[in-house]
């Protein structure tokens, strides 16, 4: 089965990048998936398996994030016996990093070259707000375009309303309300998964990610589980997975993901939480922490009602989170380069 790259995102300027692996036995091909080493990816002929070449895997050893990953564009090497691997990965336009756990934080790619992010929540049980702003967070920090999908609202009699009290925490954020089962609203996502684009999914477990990638490809790609007894969700995806829409485009689903570290995301904070910026700007002192500091306006801005209380102790949650990991990645960097010096040492003592 052909298959035309560029309804999946090919243009001239991955093609540029691709250039310098441009050989006879080499071919491009995006990654829909990644199996424990083994990438499932969609070629010009169609789809492919192919394991990691000793290049990527060199590349790797320090710096996992440069790994492939569900979205990339790579170049797929074709060997006389049959072997399939996969040499280079190109440079990514967008990705989505959250924190690895463990005490040093090296950071975890969950997707790639997405063209908008979108925060999926279910508006039954009502919407997480802290939630819902974390992964705006995260959607502003991979640099694509972020916007908000609200799902189940055929569970609700006025989902509009719900959708609209949703927008007062994501400013100049798009939000929809749409049913997965009945297609309320989903025409209006098609612009997102449009010939070339990609569509990627960040929500929590039972947020209703799977059946939205079904309701958007119009069959049962993805499986689907009910809600726990207790309304949580059931992890239903546990990979990252590209799958194609039916004329171009491609929606990317993620893991349920029950926690997110933050991850270098200081820009992506400063997205989601605006509104607060725009009110930093007209503090007094450069630098203003908002707290209790003379001529604060964000102070000014909660007493006279313009600001949410919630959206200030939100920012500040999140903004201790970052500095946290910041911390995490500094004392990788600093035990990474203690390591290189001690190498250096050892090889200089060696030498006669």
């Amino acid at each position: 089965m052909r298959v035309d790259l560029s309804s999946l995102g090919w243009d001239d300027g991955f093609a540029a990048a691709y250039s310098p692996f441009d050989r006879p036995d080499q071919r491009p091909a995006r990654i829909t998936r990644v199996d424990r080493g083994v990438c499932t990816a969609l070629g010009a002929s169609g789809s492919i398996r192919a394991s990691l070449g000793g290049a990527v895997l060199h590349t790797a050893a320090s710096d996992p994030r440069t790994l492939p990953c569900a979205g990339d564009w790579v170049a797929v090497r074709y060997w006389p016996d049959d072997r399939l691997t996969v040499e280079a990965v190109l440079a990514r336009r967008t990705s989505v990093v959250r924190a690895s756990a463990g005490k040093e934080s090296a950071g975890q790619v969950l997707a790639a070259n997405l063209d908008a992010a979108a925060v999926v929540e279910p508006l039954e049980p009502d919407p997480d707000l802290g939630r819902i702003e974390r992964l705006l967070a995260l959607a502003y920090a991979c640099g694509a375009a972020p916007l908000i999908i609200l799902t189940k609202a055929d569970l609700l009699s006025d989902p509009g309303a719900v959708a609209a009290s949703v927008g007062l925490v994501a400013p100049r954020v798009p939000v929809f309300a749409v049913s997965a089962r009945t297609g309320a609203g989903m025409a209006a996502l098609r612009p997102y998964v449009a010939p070339g684009r990609t569509l990627g999914l960040l929500g929590a477990s039972g947020a209703g990610k799977s059946s939205l990638v079904n309701a958007v490809v119009g069959a049962a790609v993805m499986g689907t589980r009910e809600l726990r007894a207790d309304g949580r969700g059931r992890h239903t995806t546990t990979f990252r997975a590209l799958v194609p829409v039916p004329g171009g485009g491609a929606v990317l689903d993620t893991p349920g993901l029950r926690l997110v570290g933050m991850y270098d995301a200081v820009a992506g904070l400063d997205g989601a939480f605006d509104d607060i910026a725009e009110f930093a700007m007209r503090c007094r002192f450069a630098g203003c922490a908002h707290v209790s500091e003379p001529g604060c306006a964000v102070l000014a801005a909660i007493a006279s009602g313009d600001l949410p209380p919630r959206r200030l102790a939100s920012w500040r949650k999140l903004k201790r989170e970052l500095a946290y990991e910041l911390r995490r990645s500094d004392y990788r960097v600093a035990k990474a380069e203690a390591a290189r010096w001690r190498r250096a040492e050892q090889r200089g003592r060696a030498r006669p």
